[in-house]
């Protein structure tokens, strides 16, 4: 089994931050890897892989990711740079950019959708695209 040197940064892959039940944060998150929202933000959150927005949490700011999955509330503009699913519990108020979205029965939405990929002037800092 190997295992990583004490030197060794993991990578972006492997990092998964969490925001627990509870646990408010007043700022901007920013991470090369995923975040799991499970309490509240005040501030924008750009993640280089993925956002996980629990059913009980909000986020007031707006997200900027590959991948995100919503089930909480969401205050701010979205851009999902893959996909954008949003759960049935989920509510966002705010403009939403995505390649491919899934939105459940039950989920509001109220704001412009743009699919086909993120608008122009939308890139995420740090975040490649993939080319074609």
């Amino acid at each position: 089994m190997a295992r990583a040197r004490s030197g060794d940064k993991p990578s972006p892959d492997a990092i998964i931050s969490i925001i627990g039940p509870g646990m408010t944060v007043v700022g901007d998150c920013e991470t090369e890897g995923s975040i799991r929202i499970e309490g509240n933000i005040a501030g924008s959150i750009r993640a280089g892989k993925a956002v996980v927005v629990g059913e009980d949490a909000w986020v007031k700011g707006d997200i900027s990711t590959q991948d995100a999955v919503l089930s909480g509330k969401v205050t701010g503009s979205i851009v999902a740079e893959s996909r954008l699913e949003v759960k049935a519990s989920s509510r966002i108020e705010g403009d939403v950019h995505a390649r491919r979205l899934q939105l459940e029965e039950g989920a509001v939405l109220n704001g412009t959708v743009n699919m086909g990929g993120a608008s122009k002037g939308t890139a995420i800092p740090g975040v490649e695209t993939p080319r074609s």
